[in-house]
């Protein structure tokens, strides 16, 4: 079995060549091939991976390559973890957001736009190379931000290619819940994440949590009990009980960006470093770590890189798919009428069945109108954003900057896109013709 990452020079790496490792028996996994385009970055990722791997046994053979197609030839599964632009893109974002008075942030707002601009056409390449080279029935696992958009654009333009979206956003909320749930009762044996399933609707980095369960159990009541007693006792509480208390419902964290947007305004008034610059010197340290000649194990501190439990996320989706264990997890997909009265070709992130004859999505009640509201305006955004991406429209980008809830006023739509197209020309071609 052949598996494929775009963008093998991420930092990330170390940690998905220790989830395969940890899941040989049930993923047999033959060759996995690391593939980036900065052949500095591949060599130190790419060689501490080897390391990693022949300290296990080798079960398995890692491969390095600047080739995509090569990479994607035969791939029974392509992972895609890749930053078009790099990290240095991202503070071009976070900062575009901060010098109009706007929201500064990777997959949010203006910045999260310019990141899908520079993305879609690049993760659409990769799926004509599919297309072409993978072998039949191969699955393409979308890790790059922004998740849902990029998604979005594959179900659109590339209908052919089973594509899925995923974040560790899902998880890291389960599991938070979960060990609210384990310190609160005190339980003699604690409760495993296996037993628990989280119910979550909306768009990636835009949903409401809306349920648990424990062995098939609802104990969401018990949940926001908990939740809104955490919030009455915080002295800086992550949400206002009140907000909790009418919605029933646990926001995403990504929801302060809508919800508490002059927080937001104000803590970027604060930088440097920007999220994207405290990334960028955690990230020196670890490459640092990488290419210690003796290192087999990833260092402590690529848990500060973010992205926690990402591991866990794909390879348990990869081998749910493989062994097809009709497992469910939160991805995103077009819902193809599971949440009834939307529009059934929109792209979600909610729980599917994962298994070898695909990923489906499962029956569900739909957001209330104070969520869908919100997840609507957003996702007429989305959409105009993929046009935008595809052919090079700045009408439709425009449109789509206009849309958002966090855009700009209308007479400032066109100062804002000139500027993100001016920044980003290098990477958007499809404007430039």
């Amino acid at each position: 079995m052949k598996v494929t990452v775009i963008g093998g020079g991420s930092s990330y790496t170390p940690e998905l060549i220790n989830g395969f490792l940890e899941r040989f028996d049930s993923f047999p996994l033959t060759e996995l091939w690391l593939m980036d385009i900065l052949p500095e970055r591949l060599e130190i990722v790419g060689k501490f991976a080897q390391r990693m791997v022949e300290a296990q046994g080798a079960p398995f053979t890692v491969h390095l390559t600047t080739d995509q197609r090569a990479a994607v030839k035969g791939a029974d599964y392509v992972t895609t973890q890749l930053r078009v632009g790099w990290m240095a893109a991202r503070r071009e974002d976070e900062y575009l957001g901060q010098r109009h008075g706007l929201i500064g942030q990777e997959t949010t707002g203006v910045g999260g736009m310019a990141k899908a601009l520079r993305t879609i056409p690049v993760i659409l390449n990769i799926a004509q190379n599919m297309r072409e080279l993978a072998a039949p029935g191969a699955l393409l696992v979308n890790f790059t931000n922004p998740a849902g958009l990029v998604t979005e654009a594959l179900a659109r333009y590339a209908p052919d290619i089973t594509a899925v979206g995923v974040c560790n956003a899902p998880i890291s909320a389960q599991l938070s819940l979960l060990k609210s749930i384990n310190e609160a009762e005190q339980l003699p044996q604690p409760i495993t994440p296996d037993r628990t399933r989280l119910n979550t609707l909306g768009l990636n980095h835009l949903t409401w949590h809306r349920g648990f369960t424990i062995d098939g159990e609802d104990v969401w009541p018990r949940i926001i009990e908990m939740t809104l007693k955490q919030l009455r006792a915080a002295e800086h509480p992550a949400w206002s009980p009140e907000l909790v208390e009418s919605l029933q419902m646990i926001p995403n964290y990504y929801l302060q960006y809508f919800y508490d947007t002059d927080k937001k305004l104000a803590e970027q008034e604060k930088w440097p470093p920007s999220r994207a610059e405290a990334v960028m010197a955690i990230e020196e340290k670890l490459f640092a770590q990488y290419a210690e000649p003796d290192r087999t194990v990833p260092p402590e501190g690529l848990m500060e890189r973010g992205g926690a439990y990402y591991s866990t996320v794909a390879t348990q989706l990869l081998n749910a798919h493989y062994n097809d264990l009709q497992e469910t997890h939160v991805v995103n997909v077009p819902h193809r009428g599971a949440v009834p009265g939307w529009p059934a070709d929109w792209v979600l992130e909610m729980p599917c069945v994962i298994g070898r004859n695909g990923i489906s999505p499962l029956p569900t009640e739909p957001l209330p109108p104070v969520c869908f509201g919100l997840l609507s305006a957003v996702k007429q955004y989305e959409l105009l954003t993929v046009e935008a991406a595809v052919h090079g429209d700045r009408n439709a980008a425009y449109q789509a900057l206009l849309a958002h809830p966090l855009g700009p006023a209308a007479d400032q739509v066109q100062t804002v896109l000139d500027d993100l197209l001016s920044t980003h020309k290098a990477y958007l071609p499809q404007f430039w013709r």
